[in-house]
């Protein structure tokens, strides 16, 4: 590991568990970390932009399950920081608040390590505006007080004035608050507190898990065990809460609440899971392969690319995004870019591709309707062939009808350069076991579905449904013994998005 002559411990808050919540500066901290300390309720994407050689270490907490001593958590900040390293100390929510962020900084400040505080949008205010509750509002709350719901056990006597809360003009918040809210509703009552006051309890607030029940101060106790509210989970107390009725949105996203299976490769499964989420789904990335670009020096790749050197190629043909950077990779390694593609003609097999291409600024001459080897080719029938050379960019392994038909259509000369390949990617753990509930698992390439075999020992999860990007992937499902239960209209992204949607009606 990198280090550096002083080290620094960033004590970050990760936020309330949406991952678009966390910071510019949590993500920036993260992507630089040497080592990472993290909590059990960050948010599943937090650690994706972690280096590969950075030391993740798990310091969570959970009820009733044997963790690392806070004591601990904190001499290994301190030792971790005195070796010159670059720390984060990730954390849910924000550091300070009911975070034990202030404890752990005195433990740094007393060891004479440096440290900084990155904020964190806490779930206060964040999971209860995902529940359609604003904490204030000019007619019903001019103030918000937020509270432990759970304190120290080993302390002598409560910290808490409960008559004083039950006097407060406004909100009341409490954090870690299910398991005594029976009491609390009770203390808040006998201090005077309404018990008709609106009341919400707020599980797993910001995520797919989130779920809110709304009841009186009288009734949230009762309502919460009826409806098997569990920890993690805010509990929200004043007039506030009977706006959700009218503010509720997160909970309407068309894919809330689903799980969808994510099988693309690691690099391409986050803008899909991405957008899969701001639909409300809980996106599970299970990648089943990799791409792995060949060797510059695999003589596939020489004699194509000699033969572009000497121009004796006047049409390319992209089948793939993985196609296109690839090949402005060789470009770049040969001191070469998109000018020296000037007078070529480019043909892509579909919109995912030819943005890849326009990201090098080029855009795309042929673009078929149906975005698979086929429709190129039906893009290309008024295409003169006759005496051209013609180089098919791909991957190493791929169906042979697009050179092949292109020979039979009097090309000259007409070449495949293999680019990269696919292997198999090995799942962890903990995506195989979120896998098993999913409503949905998509793929989007015949090799995707032959490679997530592989690595799958206990097969496809049962209920789910199984979500091809085109016919070319569903006969892969079929040869593998899967039932295809829906296949996208588009065979691309947009187009698989929309069959999951009209599969919901």
């Amino acid at each position: 590991m990198a280090e550096t002559s002083k080290g620094i411990v960033y004590l970050v808050g990760a936020g309330p568990g949406d991952p678009g919540l966390m910071t510019a500066r949590a993500l920036e901290l993260v992507a630089e970390a040497d080592v990472i300390y993290y909590d059990r309720l960050i948010p599943p994407t937090a650690l994706d932009g972690a280096r590969d050689d950075a030391e993740l270490v798990y310091v969570g907490k959970q009820p009733g399950v044997p963790s690392v001593p806070q004591e601990e958590i904190g001499q290994r900040l301190v030792d971790s920081g005195r070796k010159g390293l670059s720390v984060v100390r990730l954390k849910g929510g924000d550091p300070y608040l009911f975070g034990r962020g202030a404890e752990e900084a005195e433990d740094l400040k007393s060891a004479g390590v440096a440290f900084e505080v990155v904020p964190g949008v806490t779930a206060g205010i964040a999971a209860t505006a995902y529940a359609g509750i604003p904490v204030t509002h000019r007619d019903d709350a001019s103030a918000v007080a937020f509270i432990t719901g759970h304190e120290d056990p080993t302390k002598p006597e409560t910290a808490l004035d409960w008559p004083a809360l039950a006097r407060f003009p406004g909100t009341l918040v409490f954090y870690m608050g299910v398991k005594r809210l029976g009491d609390n509703a009770k203390q808040l009552i006998s201090g005077g507190r309404s018990p008709e006051e609106p009341a919400a309890a707020i599980q797993q607030g910001t995520t797919p898990g989130q779920r809110v029940v709304v009841a009186t101060l009288g009734t949230i106790a009762d309502e919460v065990v009826a409806q098997e509210i569990k920890a993690p989970a805010l509990i929200v107390i004043g007039d506030v809460a009977r706006h959700r009725e009218n503010l509720s949105w997160f909970e309407d996203r068309p894919l809330f609440g689903k799980k969808v299976v994510v099988t693309r490769a690691r690099a391409q499964a986050s803008g899909f899971a991405k957008r899969l989420r701001s639909l409300g789904a809980e996106a599970i990335e299970l990648p089943a392969i990799r791409i792995e670009p060949l060797p510059v020096d695999d003589k596939r790749i020489n004699e194509t690319f000699d033969r572009f050197l000497e121009d004796d190629y006047s049409l390319i043909c992209f089948t793939s995004a993985n196609g296109v950077s690839c090949f402005f990779d060789l470009l770049a390694g040969a001191s070469m870019d998109a000018r020296d593609l000037a007078g070529i003609d480019i043909a892509v097999i579909g919109p995912g591709t030819a943005r890849a291409l326009a990201e090098h600024g080029i855009k795309a001459d042929y673009i078929p309707e149906r975005f698979v080897a086929e429709g190129l080719l039906e893009e290309l029938e008024e295409v003169d062939l006759q005496g051209r050379g013609i180089l098919i960019a791909r991957a190493e392994e791929a169906r042979d009808l697009l050179p092949e038909t292109l020979r039979d259509r009097n090309a000259a000369l007409v070449d495949v350069m293999p680019l990269y390949r696919t292997v198999s990617e090995a799942p962890d753990n903990g995506a195989i076991e979120a896998a098993a509930n999913a409503d949905y698992v998509t793929f989007t390439s015949a090799s995707t579905v032959k490679k997530l075999i592989e690595v799958m020992p206990a097969g496809m999860p049962s209920g789910a449904k199984l979500v091809s990007i085109g016919p070319i992937t569903s006969d892969a499902a079929r040869e593998a013994g899967l039932e295809v239960a829906i296949e996208a209209g588009r065979h691309d992204i947009d187009g698989l998005l929309e069959a999951l949607l009209d599969d919901l009606g």
